[in-house]
């Protein structure tokens, strides 16, 4: 009896061998996706993400997982989420420029892409755009770089603006660049501005005000993860006050913005998954230039601009790329 029953837990045993073998053979490579910001409005770049992961062969829940992370816009929870993030076994990660900042620290064997609106160099997270070097790769949507080029849409758009706001955050890693940028165009054009910058969203009713207050009649929204995540609130605050508006993506015009001047954020994410796809396929984060993105797009919103009683003239709205009626 008790050499039957031996035999039986023996042949149990190396009946379970093969299927634990075969369970770690197939085991799906993951990705981490870090975003130092809020889950809700990042949903359209996870899908962009998606998207740029299934042009390389990889679909999530079939072939790749992806583990999702959102800092919600806190200093501790992003270094809490970069930590768990590398102590799992990932094969690539994908993150913001803060999320990115945070990884790289800490990181020195999960290649990194970041998705970013600044200047990789300057932020200290690769050495060069062609060769990056190291673990970090990425794109570049030049958000922080095009602050001239909106002013100047802007003034195109409200001429009659002896005052134009300006709202940044302090927590771009770029907003020194951009500010800088917007300031020494609004200088050659004799421009009057009035410069907010906040560091939460608990900061946007006040800066309103302070808009409201300074005589501003036109506002240039800054880039930044905190500005994008909250897109929503600023052109929900700007109808509000009558204040026609000019954001860095163009999902601030889709969704009630006057306008708006850039690349494509979602765009560039899905250029991430592109690269995330290949470095699943073996090649290396070193070898792959950071991509920077050629397309950029003017988009009016016509029903924006005719709540406001703006008139848009006809040279200009021959220059969109795009026109929401």
């Amino acid at each position: 009896m008790k050499r039957r029953k031996f035999i039986g837990l023996l042949g149990g045993a190396a009946a379970s061998w093969p299927l634990a073998a075969r369970a770690q053979q197939t085991r799906m490579p993951a990705i981490g996706f870090l975003r130092s910001s809020s889950s809700a409005p990042s949903q359209f770049l996870a899908t962009a993400l998606r998207e740029g992961l299934k042009e390389q062969g990889f679909v999530e829940g079939q072939n790749v997982q992806i583990e999702y992370r959102y800092a919600e816009d806190e200093k501790e929870r992003l270094r809490n989420l970069a930590t768990d993030l590398l102590a799992r076994p990932l094969a690539v990660i994908v993150a913001d420029t803060i999320a990115a900042i945070q990884i790289k620290a800490a990181a020195t064997t999960v290649p990194l892409i970041f998705a970013s609106g600044g200047d990789p160099v300057a932020a200290g997270l690769v050495t060069s755009l062609n060769r990056p070097g190291g673990n970090v790769t990425g794109v570049v949507f030049f958000a922080t770089l095009l602050g001239a080029k909106r002013l100047e849409l802007l003034r195109r758009a409200v001429p009659n603006a002896a005052m134009i706001g300006v709202l940044t955050s302090r927590t771009s890693p770029n907003v020194e660049a951009e500010r800088g940028d917007i300031e020494a165009a609004a200088l050659a054009l004799g421009q009057q501005l009035t410069v907010v910058d906040v560091n939460g969203e608990d900061e946007f009713d006040t800066a309103f005000v302070t808009f409201i207050r300074s005589g501003a009649r036109a506002l240039l929204i800054g880039s930044g993860t905190l500005l994008t995540t909250n897109r929503a609130r600023i052109i929900a605050l700007a109808a509000r006050h009558a204040l026609p508006a000019v954001y860095p993506h163009r999902e601030g015009a889709l969704d009630g913005g006057m306008m708006s001047y850039g690349a494509s954020v979602a765009d560039a994410y899905r250029q991430a998954g592109i690269y995330a796809g290949r470095i699943l396929k073996g090649e290396k984060a070193a070898d792959l230039p950071v991509m920077r993105s050629s397309k950029f797009e003017f988009v009016l919103n016509l029903r924006t601009t005719k709540a406001l009683g703006i008139d848009i003239p006809p040279t200009l709205l021959a220059l969109t790329d795009e026109v929401i009626e």
